[in-house]
């Protein structure tokens, strides 16, 4: 059963990229073909995609990204995620009324990571200067570009969250959110770009950027200062794995909860998933209750570790998913999923690069919910992400607010390797489908052999609060059997399956160089090479 794309896997052999909008796929294609490498693509992608998926992603937002250096046959992880502001406090939302952390607004805005994040990643991986890589997206922003079907349907649902500032309306061209096909110009966010393609990172963290951002946050009540946008700084992080049936899958370390991703593969490994069938019910049941494990585990103690006691190798192990293994009853759904015991202490955009050479570079970028906090900062085009909401305001959880501390954080690139070669890069947007895309694709792959585009088709599910959604068009008994162990079973359609989708995957011959991409056709995704 699939999302019928009418899409063949994509092969090419000199470079190759997939992505979520066709426009930002060739900028990183066009990138390749004129000598760049995996890096240097990506960031020209991520950076177009702030102009033509402007809810999504931007400089406003975080990034995080997993490198293949083919010669070295490694793995490097970058987090390029925002702390919270220096004067952030948990009595003061407290004191103003607040039982949950809010999800938009003043409050919900940490430092952007996304600027930092592109330099580091360039200054140690890339050969393009940044100026040659924002070129694209400026000339998008400047000149302009026609809005794509989803990212029309996506833009019109924000209407109300841009015009709680009158700032918003710049993203509003027109005074509107563009229909599909409308052509756009975003001319102050093409004079943020040119500022930061001349002056890199410092001319979006210090100066006259990082001073309208936090005066900005500051008029409206909030903490963000340009002390804390000085302060900022990325981090290279050592990779987490595990292996799944002899692909070792990789994942970035906390705050990041790809190590959800990584539980739920180890607990799903005990199980002959290959056996039940694609899409069966006994597969479906098994991997749902995997995902719903990993979920409470992660919700319990996934936090910065520079911050908090993060138990990742527990987490990680296999002796620790056996333990969790054992409450999945094969024939009923567990009511209530409790976290296990150690002994240790919403939108986004997703971008997979292979080039010539082997190398792979697994990118992810975002604003969280869709125009992150609402605040546009006047003048600048500049979405800033409401990232910071994902904290807790219990002061005795791992992930409790505090002073320059990083949240919990959705966005999670993926990679796999084979016998010390690059098998996948791949991942997917969509926040907390994030992890349980990276279960099923990885087992879509894996367990039942198939290749990037179909693996991206097959029909998906959704663990949410209490509830599993699963896509249109997958077989009603398979829906009625799930209800009949317990799941409480919802459906998804239409425009809605974006909430469902996101996925981009390409996988490398390590014998041939064949790349093989597939693109998610729920969105406007798109994977091309040459």
């Amino acid at each position: 059963m699939y999302f019928d794309s009418r899409r063949s896997t994509i092969l090419a052999t000199n470079g190759m990229v997939a992505t979520s909008q066709p426009l930002a796929a060739v900028t990183g294609l066009r990138i390749l073909m004129e000598g760049g490498n995996a890096v240097d693509a990506a960031i020209a992608t991520a950076a177009a995609l702030n102009v033509v998926e402007p809810m999504s992603t931007g400089v406003g937002g975080d990034m995080f990204a997993l490198v293949w250096d083919n010669k070295k046959k490694s793995v490097t992880a970058l987090n390029g995620s925002g702390r919270a502001p220096g004067a952030a406090s948990i009595d003061e939302l407290l004191n103003k009324g607040y039982r949950s952390y809010p999800d938009t607004g003043v409050y919900s805005v940490a430092v952007p990571g996304t600027v930092h994040g592109w330099d580091t990643l360039l200054n140690a991986n890339g050969t393009m200067p940044l100026s040659k890589l924002l070129e694209p997206a400026i000339n998008y922003a400047e000149n302009g570009f026609p809005v794509s079907d989803i990212i029309s349907e996506q833009w019109k649902g924000q209407l109300t969250k841009l015009s709680a500032f009158p700032s918003g309306s710049e993203m509003l061209p027109n005074g509107h959110a563009p229909s599909h096909g409308d052509f756009v110009t975003l001319p102050t966010l093409a004079s943020t770009l040119r500022a930061i393609s001349e002056g890199g990172s410092d001319a979006f963290y210090h100066g006259e950027i990082a001073q309208k951002s936090a005066a900005f946050v500051q008029e409206h009540g909030g903490w963000l200062s340009v002390e804390d946008m000085a302060f900022h700084t990325s981090d290279w992080d050592e990779p987490i794995s595990t292996d799944y049936r002899g692909v070792t899958c990789w994942e970035c370390p906390p705050n990041g909860q790809g190590i959800a991703a990584l539980e739920a593969l180890n607990i799903a490994e005990g199980f002959d998933i290959k056996g039940m069938g694609a899409q069966s019910p006994d597969a479906y049941h098994h991997l749902i209750e995997a995902m719903r494990l990993g979920f409470a585990d992660a919700f319990q103690y996934l936090a910065d570790p520079r911050k908090a006691d993060v138990p990742i190798k527990e987490l990680t192990s296999k002796e620790f998913a056996a333990t969790r293994r054992g409450l999945i009853n094969p024939t009923r759904a567990m009511d209530t999923v409790p976290y296990g015991k150690v002994q240790g202490g919403s939108d986004t955009v997703y971008i997979s690069v292979v080039d010539g050479q082997g190398n792979a570079c697994s990118f992810i970028n975002s604003v969280f919910s869709n125009f992150g906090s609402g605040m546009v900062v006047p003048g600048t085009g500049i979405v800033l992400h409401n990232r910071a909401s994902l904290f807790s305001l219990d002061p005795n959880h791992a992930n409790a607010l505090a002073p320059h501390k990083r949240p919990f954080h959705t966005i999670i690139p993926g990679m796999a390797t084979v016998d010390g070669e690059l098998y996948l890069s791949y991942g997917m947007m969509g926040a907390f489908m994030q992890p349980q895309g990276h279960l099923q694709l990885i087992s879509n792959m894996v367990d039942h052999g198939m290749d990037p585009q179909k693996a991206i088709n097959a029909l998906r599910f959704m663990v949410g609060n209490n509830n599993v959604l699963v896509e249109e068009g997958l077989d009603p008994s398979v829906a009625q059997d799930l209800r009949s162990r317990g799941h409480n079973v919802g459906q998804i359609t239409g425009y809605d399956r974006v909430s469902i989708g996101g996925a981009q995957v390409i996988q490398r011959d390590p014998d041939t160089g064949v790349l093989r991409g597939g693109s998610e056709p729920r969105k406007d995704g798109c994977a091309v090479g040459y």
